[in-house]
């Protein structure tokens, strides 16, 4: 017998044929015998000489697994399909790790729940190939394993992989059961009638195809029970809404809702037949054979029941696709080319309107017109029939699209469960490879996902299995496959396909066209998958992994974009039918791609520029992700999760296209097996090793096989000698690097093994058990009897024992109440005699310690009392000797005043001024700089101690730098370690090698080395002669270099001195102009004033201030108005040549002082008058006392009613105050236990008491009076005052009554001077105790807002801030003692000596804080310093902020007059950070600037300007003031710089300070206008000195200039050495001041030396090289002697001088410019401080302000 053959056939694919002669090499021709028995010769191709391929014997036909064949090929494998198919009527057939699955179009009884039953626990080559087989092994694996799974189903469309998924899915419903009560896997399979009605639709190939993918993804807990489901959809059809081809039909759900139109609750939508409407008619086949729509439909309601959808829902959803039906009716009629419209009443609209619940107008309208926005405005434009048309069917795709989705969110709701997931079984039922007539966009999107699955799969079967063997080593051959990555490049990549089209969509004027001549510009001819069909424009083939395909442009941009109109949509969204707008709610504007505007920073102009009106639509709109884009997005993340699973493949084939029961086409059998890769998973699955397991996963399943002798260290060799053991066939296994490898069923006989050997184990534990636990049960009742005995006879014993001790305990219990009754008695008569003696005993303790403390009390009384009134009396006279001393001294002084100025305009008072100058002068500067020593000490003690605090932070910082650097290289070194340990190994063979190679190469070089010597002697001598001819070049070239060098220095010298004399030039020139600018501005407004004045003439009488005048007013004191009085002749004695006009606000303010002085004197004087009066008033009343002595008792009565009326009055202030303090005190300070608190009371209850005591005195002196004033007067006293005079004229002899009257009437004074005394200096005190508790609430408040906003900043920035409030505390307390011990400078120096130590402490303070915890440990207890706890306010966790504050416009001049107007230097802002103002008001600036508000920044920095110019010259005078705003203008303007965004001002900026920067306007200009501002407030600032140190120094002064301020010195020998040793001190000699002060030092000079001889002139005119002729003839001039021994200056040697120096060209000038003005520079000085930690304080008033 033959060899039998497979040859190819055209139609049949292969045709069976038997050898009738046998093949010898060489052969041409092969002899063969068909079964259709002809005799065919078959000729071998003369390339490959391949020879036909061998069939299978009979005997291996029918294999239920590909891979058990003998010959491995395409016509085996399809034989053997067939064989199973049409004879054996089994659809199932394995392919290695492939289940390939036939479309039988017929119900096979094989998927009952006996058959799941039966396939449940069994392996999967135990049982016949089927999909409960494949669904077992997932669920096996998931638990095995405990990873999860994925069955992927695939094939074309209608091959059968919805029908296998839904099978899968009821496989592990039934085999897994539900975790919980809820039937969670009836929910999971009622999914699918939902999904399939919804989702499914009949098309030429499949009456059930799904028009979506689907991924569902069941869960399991851990006992791998599900307990819920989540669905994922894909690429919904929506297409198919509006639009089938012919013998297809829509979705299932609109035929089974027509086919249900008579049910009662369906009659409010109005259905019909399906045939009645247009979106179900199209394809003319709206029945299926077979298919009820009807049940269909109950059983999809049941289904929606099940998964919790309410029946309200279910109708709102059927009344929404009953709309879309009759949305396909509505008609459109054309009233011309471009407009159409709807019939009015029309039917079908009218239906579609109640259903959803719009207005029926709108929606007509909106159909037939469109809302179209440009540039500058928006119009409605009608649109034409098909226009309107194509937007009718664009809103029902949408409508159904969106209820689409709905519902999948509803049922993964209803599948989803509250436990946990521990893992999930996938099954992807997707869109198979479709190609038709006409391809368009949705077969492009379903063939695109079928190529990624393709690659999945190729992945996994193909590339994976061998890279995995040849990974291990394995011997292996490989194969080659089809790889369909380029045709997923040419979709998705760059330029892709889908990139050209997302494109395309963006462009404006972007059509299909458009796109397709993109395509072929891009791919034709440089990309072999991608062609151009010869007769079309419009379209494209992409060769894919099944086929080639043609697919037609038309359409693709619409459907990519997915656009409907915006205003239908917003009708819908107004409907009255709440599930509508639930549909719409995240639904995204479909709008046209726009470019966006180009924004950049624009820079702000200080000129007023007109609004620019900002046009609708600028707006920026956000575009929608196309439908593409999105379909990628969710392929990818779906090839993701199936990568992390263990798939499983269900490869379904569909047998014919006429979808005939158990019909086999070959061809299409064929096409489909080359597609899906089938016949290369035979060939590896085949060759291969399926399952494969590392060592240690093979030792630790299959420990229980091992003996403990085979059991090694070596898990690789301990896993070989077991597995010799146990597989004989060592063909079975392989062994790889990690791993073991087992062909098929292997696995299986080892579980087989294992599973024996637990079972026998198990048997052996078993035994054990039951013998333990009867023994157990044994031990346990002899227990129980032993115990049962114990109990009974403890029992009898008990009882026994009981009687025993109840007979004890009573005799017991009688002898201790016996005890008890005795002792109790005993001890209530011990405690009442107790209780009585020591009442007694306290009674009589009491009364000995109120007598002593009552004579004590006398005592104190006494002795204050005598004391107080020789001190009330001393004071009273030496009040009034100061007062007639201070008054005769200030009249004196005023005429001395007159004389002295009529004195100072003499050249005589000039010189007799001169005489003892100099002496006193020279005393006060040695005072001045033994103070300036001192200063200076503590000064250098101080920055040595900052200069030790920097250099040991510094050293710690470096040192954790290295110790981190260390750690790095650690780190690196490690590596280098190991790979230096394989270098050396490489380095040792090497060095072997090298070694032989050595002694070679030394014989070698001894030659050499002798060659080499002697050309080397050679060319030494050659390189001396080259070495000497290169010094002496060398030698040339650097004398011509240092000769060029000096010239050019010298130029270069030169230029640069000239330039900064011209820099300084024309910056004094500018300055000059600014301070002229000032001068005219401020007289414009002085003239405003005037002119205001001039025509507003003020009333007579009172003129009220503005409060901000008359608080700046109280801040002056009288001396400076008196210094300022004296000024006013010094001014005006300027030369006349500089005479400047008369400054009326000066004149005013002059004659308002004038008037306030005159008064002021003339009330001293009314009072010196009042005084002598009252003196002389007094002696009279002396004289006459006797004579008018009753009119004074009833005086005395009457004043004494008022004292005891203000007694009252102020006893209740105090109870007030009391209150007070114990109220609305802050806790610190008004606790019981504080020092404040306890004073104060104290000195009130004190002053209390001598009110008290003062009270009773005066009560016992007025009945004394009352008593004797009765016994002198008759009983007609009442009505005749003569006869009262009368009688006490007859009893003056008496001397009694006189003598007691005189008592009495001192003794009242005496006491109404005391108590007068006592309530001014109570009132004082209470008023002094108010001042310091408020000043201790604000001090507590600021300490608070400081130490919350500290607590916000890091370590190292809460140490500076902590150290920057103390300095800040210490100077307010330094300028407050300063002051206070103004006239006692022993206290201020002691208080000094006090301050630097306090400075000291915190210094250690700070310094033990930066400390790290190692070097903590090392400080002795002593060096800690204790300081007290106060209560911190924890702040709350506040936002990120960025450093902005928001305003409202109206709030701008609240903002200005708080912030700069009313801030005082002293008080609020001396407790501020520097240059809080300055930030505060940047801030409000950044935050204009990010609104982008203009307007808002201009009148800010321009209201900003104007006030801070007002203050400046309200207070011009005030040197704290001018000082603080020239810091925040120098502030303000750095900030405007450091965060303007260039680049030179960002240097030293932090990334979050740059994220800061301005981003709208260009502030340049304004930059500018603030630094001629702050110019002028640094020239004012150097008048405000000049003001201030002018009396300080002296009449005869000159004007010096050193740096960059104006100082004043006598002309003296003394000041200008100690000037020059100041200026060597402060490293000052070389900045310019020296040549200032040169003119100076020469005419001190010049007064010393000897003025006589020739010689004396010549040495003169040589010296006095800085002044002028003129000058130095001037000094001669003036020159007098001091005492009588000199004598002036000669005239002939005067003219000997002007001979000598009448050559010198110098200037006219003779003295020196008094008001020169330097030119000064602020250099750029950015903060370091963050924006967005800066905090506001409460003190400021600024509430009104939020930071953002």
């Amino acid at each position: 017998m033959f060899a039998r053959v497979w040859i190819p056939d055209p139609e049949e694919v292969w045709k069976s044929a038997e050898l009738l002669k046998d093949y010898k090499p060489g052969d041409k021709v092969l002899l063969l015998h068909l079964e259709e028995g002809k005799d065919l010769e078959y000729r071998l191709d003369p390339k490959t000489k391949e020879l036909p391929h061998l069939r299978n014997p009979d005997i291996l036909v029918g294999e239920n697994d590909l891979t058990a064949l003998s010959y491995l090929h395409e016509p085996a494998v399809l034989h053997n399909l067939r064989v199973r198919f049409i004879d054996s009527k089994l659809i199932y057939t394995y392919c290695g790790i492939v289940l390939v699955a036939i479309n039988p179009y017929e119900q096979l009884p094989i998927y009952g729940e006996d058959i799941i039953n039966a396939y449940s626990g069994q392996n999967m080559g135990d049982m016949d190939p089927h999909i409960f087989a494949v669904a077992e092994e997932a669920y096996k694996q998931m638990a095995r394993d405990e990873r999860n799974q994925s069955i992927i189903v695939s094939g074309e469309s209608g091959a059968g992989k919805t029908v296998s998924a839904k099978y899968a899915m009821r496989y592990f419903a039934t085999v897994s059961g539900s975790a919980s009560e809820a039937n969670v896997e009836e929910k999971v399979l009622a999914s699918n009638p939902i999904m399939e009605s919804i989702g499914n639709a009949k098309t030429t190939r499949n009456d059930n195809s799904s028009r979506f993918g689907k991924y569902i993804e069941i869960g399991f807990d851990k006992r791998y029970r599900i307990i819920g489901a989540n669905m994922r959809t894909y690429l919904l059809e929506k297409s198919r809404v509006v639009f089938q081809a012919e013998e297809e039909r829509n979705y299932h759900i609109f035929y089974q809702l027509c086919a249900s139109a008579k049910l009662p609750e369906f009659k409010m939508l109005r259905l019909g037949n399906a045939d009645d409407f247009n979106y179900t008619q199209q394809g003319g086949s709206p029945v299926i054979e077979g298919v009820d729509d009807a049940k269909e439909m109950a059983h999809t309601r049941q289904a929606c029941t099940l998964l919790g959808i309410s029946e309200s829902h279910q109708m709102g959803i059927f009344r929404i696709l009953a709309g879309i039906l009759h949305l396909g009716n509505v008609g459109f009629t054309s009233r011309d080319a471009d407009s159409c419209t709807i019939p009015p009443k029309h039917e079908p609209l009218c239906i579609f309107c109640d259903l959803m619940g719009v207005d029926y107008e709108e929606m007509c309208h909106w159909l037939c017109h469109r809302k179209l926005a440009t540039a500058t405005e928006t119009y409605i434009k009608p649109i034409s029939k098909l226009q309107a048309t194509n937007a009718r069917d664009a809103l029902a795709k949408h409508i159904y699209a969106k209820l689409f989705n709905w519902i999948v969110d509803n049922v993964n709701q209803a599948l989803h469960s509250a436990v946990k997931q521990h893992s999930f079984i996938g099954v992807l039922d997707i869109y198979g490879f479709e190609t038709f007539e006409i391809n368009s966009f949705e077969q492009f999107c379903i063939n695109y996902a079928n190529e990624k699955l393709q690659q999945q799969f190729n992945m996994h079967v193909f590339k994976l299995e061998q890279e995995e063997y040849m990974k291990e080593q394995i011997p292996w051959t490989l194969i080659d496959f089809y790889d369909n990555q380029p045709c997923i490049n040419l979709i998705e990549s760059k330029l892709g396909i889908l990139d050209l089209l997302d494109e395309e969509c963006k462009m404006p004027k972007g059509t299909d066209d458009t796109w397709a001549q993109k395509l072929y510009n891009t791919h034709l001819n440089k990309c072999t998958l991608f062609e151009k069909p010869r007769l079309s424009n419009k379209a494209f083939i992409i060769q894919h992994f099944a086929d080639k395909v043609e697919y037609q442009c038309e359409g693709f941009l619409e459907k990519n974009k997915d656009t409907v109109f915006e205003e239908q949509i917003k009708v819908l969204k107004s409907s009255k039918f709440k599930m509508l707008p639930e549909l719409f709610q995240d639904d995204e504007k479909a709008i046209s791609p726009t470019s966006a505007t180009s924004s950049g920073r624009t820079p702000l102009m200080r000129t007023p520029a007109k609004p620019t009106k900002g046009r609708p639509g600028q707006m920026a709109k956000e575009h929608k992700k196309t439908v593409g884009h999105q379909f990628r997005n969710s392929l990818h993340l779906l090839m993701e999760t199936l990568n992390a699973t263990t798939p499983h493949y269900v490869r379904c084939i569909k047998p014919n296209d006429f979808k005939f029961p158990f019909t086999f086409d070959e061809k299409r059998a064929v096409q489909q097996l080359r597609a899906c890769g089938v016949l290369e998973t035979i060939r590896i699955s085949a060759a291969g090793f399926p399952s494969r397991w590392t060592y240690q996963e093979f030792f630790s399943r299959y420990r229980v096989l091992m003996k403990q002798k085979d059991v090694l260290s070596d898990r690789k060799q301990t896993c070989k000698n077991v597995l010799e053991k146990l597989i004989l066939d060592k063909d079975k296994y392989q062994f790889g690097k990690t791993k073991i490898f087992f062909r098929a069923g292997q696995v299986a006989y080892l579980e087989k093994l294992r599973a024996d050997k637990l079972r026998a184990a198990c048997i052996r534990i078993q035994k054990i058990i039951r013998g333990w636990l009867l023994r157990k049960k044994y031990l346990r009742m002899r227990k129980a009897a032993i115990t049962v005995q114990r109990y009974v006879r403890g029992y009898q014993a008990r009882c026994y024992a009981k009687f025993l001790r109840r007979t004890k305990a009573a005799t017991i219990v009688q002898k201790y109440w016996r005890m008890f009754v005795v002792c109790r008695r005993y001890k209530i008569r011990r405690a009442a005699t107790i209780v009585l003696q020591s009442y007694l005993r306290g009674f009589l303790a009491r009364n000995r310690y109120r007598k002593i403390l009552r004579e004590h009390k006398a005592v104190i009384i006494q002795k204050r009392v005598r004391g107080w009134l020789a001190r009330t009396h001393y004071k009273r006279s030496m009040h009034a000797i100061i007062y007639l001393q201070c008054c005769f001294r200030r009249m004196m002084a005023k005429r001395e005043l007159k004389k002295l100025k009529i004195e100072a305009r003499s050249v005589e008072r000039y010189k007799k001024l001169h005489i003892g100058m100099e002496n006193k002068i020279m005393q006060l500067q040695r005072k001045v700089d033994e103070q300036n020593k001192d200063y200076k000490c503590l000064v250098e003690k101080l920055t040595n101690l900052e200069g030790i605090y920097n250099s040991e932070t510094e050293k710690l910082r470096s040192d954790l730098e290295r110790l981190q650097l260390s750690e790095e290289e650690a780190k690196v070194a490690t590596g280098r370690v190991l790979s230096l340990q394989e270098e050396i190994a490489k380095l040792r063979k090497d060095l072997e090698q090298t070694r032989s190679e050595k002694k070679c190469i030394e014989e070698r070089a001894d030659q050499y080395k002798q060659e080499t010597e002697q050309l080397v002697s050679n060319l030494k001598e050659e390189n001396t002669l080259l070495k000497q001819e290169k010094e002496a070049l060398n030698h040339r070239i650097v004398e011509q270099a240092k000769e060029m060098t000096e010239t050019m220095e010298k130029k270069l010298v030169e230029e640069t001195k000239q330039l900064e004399l011209d820099l300084n030039d024309e910056r004094l020139r500018y300055q000059n102009l600014l301070n002229e600018f000032s001068r005219l501005e401020e007289r414009y407004d002085d003239l405003k004033e005037e002119m205001t004045l001039m025509v507003h003439v003020p009333k007579p009488g009172h003129k009220r201030t503005d409060s901000t005048h008359s608080s700046n007013e109280s801040e002056y004191t009288f001396s400076s108005e008196i210094a300022e009085m004296e000024d006013i002749p010094s001014r005006t004695e300027e030369p006349s040549e500089k005479k400047v006009p008369l400054d009326m606000s000066l004149f005013l303010k002059l004659q308002k002082r004038v008037t306030e002085l005159e008064q002021e004197k003339q009330v001293m004087q009314d009072e010196l008058d009042r005084k002598e009066e009252q003196v002389l008033r007094s002696k009279a009343k002396e004289e006459e006392r006797p004579q008018i002595r009753g009119a004074e008792l009833e005086y005395e009565s009457l004043k004494r009613q008022e004292l005891e009326s203000e007694n009252k009055k102020l006893k209740n202030e105090l109870n007030e105050l009391r209150k007070a303090l114990s109220e609305k005190s802050a806790p610190e300070v008004t606790a019981p236990g504080a020092p404040a608190y306890r004073v104060l009371m104290e000195q009130l209850t004190s002053v209390s008491e001598e009110l008290d005591v003062r009270k009773e005195e005066v009560l016992i002196l007025r009945s004394q009076l009352v008593s004797q004033k009765e016994a002198i007067q008759p009983k007609n006293t009442m009505t005749d005052s003569t006869i009262l005079l009368e009688d006490v004229q007859k009893m003056k002899d008496k001397g009694e009554i006189a003598q007691a009257y005189i008592g009495l009437k001192e003794t009242n004074r005496l006491l109404e001077s005391q108590l007068q005394s006592q309530k001014r200096s109570h009132e004082n005190e209470a008023e002094a105790l108010r001042g310091e508790i408020q000043s201790l609430k604000e001090e507590n408040n600021r300490q608070q807002q400081l130490l919350a906003q500290n607590l916000q900043l890091p370590p190292e920035a809460r140490i500076e801030a902590s150290l920057q409030h103390e300095i800040t505390r210490l100077t307010n307390e330094n300028l407050y003692f300063e002051e206070l011990y103004a006239d006692e400078p022993k206290k201020y120096q002691s208080y000094r000596i006090s301050l630097y130590k306090r400075m000291i402490v915190c210094k250690t303070i700070v310094l033990f804080r930066c400390l790290p915890l190692g070097q903590m440990e090392n400080i002795s207890p002593g060096q800690i310093i204790d300081e007290p706890i106060r209560p911190v306010n924890i702040p709350r966790k506040e936002k990120d902020f960025q450093g902005m504050l928001e305003y409202k416009k109206e709030d701008e001049q609240k903002l200005v007059k708080n912030l700069i107007l009313e801030l005082k230097p002293r008080g609020v802002a001396v407790n501020l950070i520097p240059g809080l103002p300055a930030y505060i008001l940047f801030m409000c600036v950044r935050h204009a600037d990010y609104l982008n508000d203009d307007q808002k920044v201009r009148s800010l920095l321009t209201s900003t300007i104007n006030s801070i110019k007002k203050v400046l010259k309200k207070r011009g005078d005030d040197f704290e003031t001018v000082s603080f705003w020239l810091s925040n203008t120098c502030r303000f303007l750095h900030c405007l710089k450091q965060y303007s965004g260039e680049e030179g001002f960002m240097k030293h900026n932090t990334s979050r300070q740059n994220e800061h920067c301005l981003t709208n306007f260009d502030l340049a200009e304004y930059r500018q206008v603030l630094s001629d501002l702050a110019i002028q407030i640094y020239q004012q600032l150097v008048r405000v000195l000049e003001n201030i140190l002018q009396p300080m120094i002296g009449k005869a002064r000159a004007p010096l200039g050193i740096a960059a301020c104006l100082s004043f010195v006598p002309i003296n020998k003394y000041n200008v050495s100690q000037l020059e040793e100041w200026l060597r001190d402060k490293n000052l000699m070389n900045s310019g001041a020296k040549e200032t002060l040169e003119p100076l030092i020469q005419a001190a000079q010049l007064l010393q030396v000897k003025k006589k001889t020739d010689d004396d002139a010549e040495a003169i005119c040589s010296m006095c090289n800085a002044l002028t002729t003129a000058q130095i003839v001037k000094v001669l001039n003036l020159y007098t002697p001091v005492n009588e021994f000199e004598e002036r200056v000669s005239v002939s040697f005067i003219r000997t001088i002007q001979m000598r120096l009448r050559d010198r060209k110098d200037s006219p000038q003779l003295l020196m410019d008094a008001k020169h003005i330097f030119p000064v520079t602020f250099p750029f000085n950015p903060s370091s401080l963050a924006l967005e930690t800066i905090q506001i304080p409460a003190s400021l008033g600024l509430g009104f302000i939020s930071r953002v």
